[in-house]
């Protein structure tokens, strides 16, 4: 294993990884989950270390009161980890976690902990506002909206106990995502690498490229076939592309 870890809450650890590998964090979509990346840890280990954030209000978080709002949970993810960067690390979000890694991105940097690389799937660039009222729907509502994107297991929405376990941590997300608000950052000087699907209806393309307007380094853009949730069918070309660019960006920084 890459090193222990003080035990806390917050991060999940699925695979073990060889000395020296790099440190990805992961932060699951609205609604989601630590295991969500499970697939993924699989796939990367273990020539990369992958902790997932656990967000309150969920699995063996259940009791822990959400947070609704994205930038106070950047406050404490990013205190969390203050601890745990002082070896390579990159960030990997996707949808409100690919804002949320961008946010925890920015505070690290001013602390002094730039990362080699920020990973952001299924989202648009924090500079274009993404409002929404969903929030604010019925609880049918917002279950039709999680039916629409996908990513749900649809006989988990139509049991009524699993519902009432997951819809607060659900709503409460969906409030986080829908009165972010961006404040402006200076812009990282690590490479971001943006994945979407080709039919999502929350993110197009040009949405997409505006990412690159955060970061002094370079960016590219991989769109996949698929809607919001294009990650699951696409996983392995996902984690290949991922693996790729961080061991690129070590070489070059080795070279310099």
């Amino acid at each position: 294993m890459s090193g222990d870890l003080p035990d806390t809450p917050w991060l999940r650890r699925f695979h073990a990884a060889e000395p020296g590998a790099l440190r990805l964090f992961c932060f699951p979509h609205a609604g989601g989950n630590a295991s969500y990346f499970h697939p993924l840890s699989a796939l990367l280990a273990p020539g990369i270390e992958m902790l997932t954030v656990q967000y309150p209000g969920r699995q063996e978080r259940f009791n822990v009161p959400c947070i609704e709002s994205l930038t106070d949970l950047a406050d404490a993810v990013a205190a969390e980890l203050a601890d745990r960067v002082g070896q390579p690390f990159a960030l990997f979000g996707h949808s409100m976690g690919a804002t949320l890694a961008f946010e925890v991105a920015c505070r690290l940097r001013a602390q002094g902990a730039e990362p080699t690389a920020l990973f952001v799937s299924g989202r648009r660039a924090p500079s274009i506002p993404a409002p929404g009222s969903v929030h604010l729907a019925t609880d049918e509502e917002l279950i039709a909206d999680m039916e629409y994107l996908g990513g749900t297991n649809a006989r988990m929405l139509r049991n009524p106990d699993l519902l009432d376990a997951i819809l607060p941590a659900v709503r409460s997300d969906y409030v986080a995502t829908e009165t972010y608000r961006y404040r402006g950052a200076p812009r990282l000087d690590c490479p971001v690498t943006a994945f979407i699907g080709d039919s999502d209806p929350r993110v197009d393309i040009p949405m997409a490229e505006a990412w690159a307007d955060h970061t002094t380094d370079g960016f590219r853009l991989h769109v996949y076939t698929g809607g919001h949730f294009f990650l699951v069918p696409h996983l392995e070309a996902v984690a290949e592309t991922m693996a790729q660019s961080v061991s690129t960006v070590q070489t070059l920084s080795t070279q310099n």
